[in-house]
């Protein structure tokens, strides 16, 4: 009886031992961190949906990483035995993540403000440009490519404004960069090229005073043809009579230098004939005694420097004419008005009749303030 009891304490007692080393090895099994591999899944979803991927790239891509290599490390772990796995690294990383995530979703909202504001003031800045340049260019004969360059600028200008409004700024700010280069280099050059052909305001200016006085002198008509603004102006005792919308040559800013060159003269002329019916094509014409000495003598400088060749011609047969109104530059050169405005010009007008061509009546800053 003695040994039975001695016995069974002694397996009480080895039982006893067990339960407590199960129990303490279980009290020491590392929990997987599921909480925080939720809480790190989470955060990365929300910063993607603060767009963090782009406007905090950096951030948002250490945060990725470090989620990733948790996830390794949590499956390395899950191929031990139960009681030799360790999930400490795995909380670790997921952590880090975490605070990275987070970081990467505060700025990218806070570079997602700034990038807003500052495209807003580009699309304020190029809106400006563009209505600059159809103020002062739309009539005026740029290079095709320049226009091409102009047209692709406006419709990535449109398609910015629209990503922009839709909230998507990265997608609006690369369409804006390229925008901005178009225009503003268009408009730098096409500035450039006017400010060269408006430093002939002041001989302008002289012809016109001269035009004008010899109207008031003569009490009679005189005609001034302003280019960039397509107008005829008509004087009488030196006082503005009349005003027309005329049509010129496609290439008319400058001097007309060659026959064919599509452009029209700039200078002080007379009309020298008057056609009508059957001796013009163009309702009724006035023709003027262009080339002039002016123009011949500059003609041949431009032909002894090389500059043109010598078989080129100088041209002639330029006229004030009717069959106008097109709204477009298309004559070889002339001035055209409507047959209205010519039966009115054509009745007021004689030979000796003074005609100043020139290119602007107003100066450069005139323009660019109106």
């Amino acid at each position: 009886m003695g040994k039975l009891l001695k016995k069974l304490f002694v397996i009480l007692v080895i039982s006893a031992i067990l339960i407590l080393a199960l129990y303490g090895m279980l009290s020491i099994i590392s929990e997987p961190p599921i909480d925080e591999m939720v809480n790190a899944q989470t955060d990365l979803s929300l910063a993607r949906k603060n767009e963090a991927d782009i406007y905090s790239a950096k951030l948002y891509y250490e945060a990725k990483a470090y989620y990733d290599s948790a996830m390794v490390t949590w499956q390395k772990e899950n191929k031990k035995i139960i009681f030799l796995r360790n999930y400490d690294k795995v909380t670790f990383l997921a952590g880090l993540s975490v605070k990275k995530a987070l970081q990467a979703s505060e700025n990218s909202k806070a570079g997602t403000t700034d990038l807003e504001i500052i495209l807003d003031k580009k699309i304020k800045n190029l809106n400006d440009i563009i209505e600059e340049i159809n103020k002062v260019f739309t009539s005026y004969p740029l290079e095709p490519e320049a226009r091409n360059r102009i047209s692709r600028g406006k419709f990535l200008l449109k398609e910015s404004e629209i990503a922009y409004n839709k909230g998507l700024f990265f997608q609006a700010d690369r369409k804006i960069t390229e925008a901005e280069s178009l225009l503003k280099s268009s408009y730098e050059n096409a500035y450039a090229d006017l400010e060269s052909y408006f430093k002939l305001y002041p001989e302008w200016k002289k012809w016109i005073e001269k035009t004008i006085n010899e109207s008031k002198e003569k009490r009679d008509y005189a005609v001034i043809v302003d280019k960039y603004s397509r107008k005829v102006l008509v004087y009488l005792n030196g006082m503005k009579k009349y005003e027309y919308s005329a049509e010129l040559g496609k290439n008319w800013v400058g001097f007309k230098r060659v026959s064919g060159d599509r452009a029209t003269p700039e200078g002080m002329y007379k009309i020298i004939r008057k056609f009508e019916k059957s001796k013009t094509i163009y309702y009724k014409a006035l023709l003027l005694d262009y080339p002039n000495n002016e123009d011949s003598a500059r003609f041949n400088a431009d032909v002894a420097s090389g500059s043109l060749p010598k078989d080129a011609k100088i041209g002639d047969m330029i006229e004030i004419h009717g069959t106008g109104g097109r709204g477009v530059d298309w004559t070889e050169g002339c001035i055209a008005v409507t047959d209205k405005e010519m039966d009115i010009l054509f009745r007021i007008t004689k030979i000796g009749t003074p005609v100043t061509i020139v290119g602007s009546v107003h100066d450069l800053q005139y323009i660019l303030n109106r």
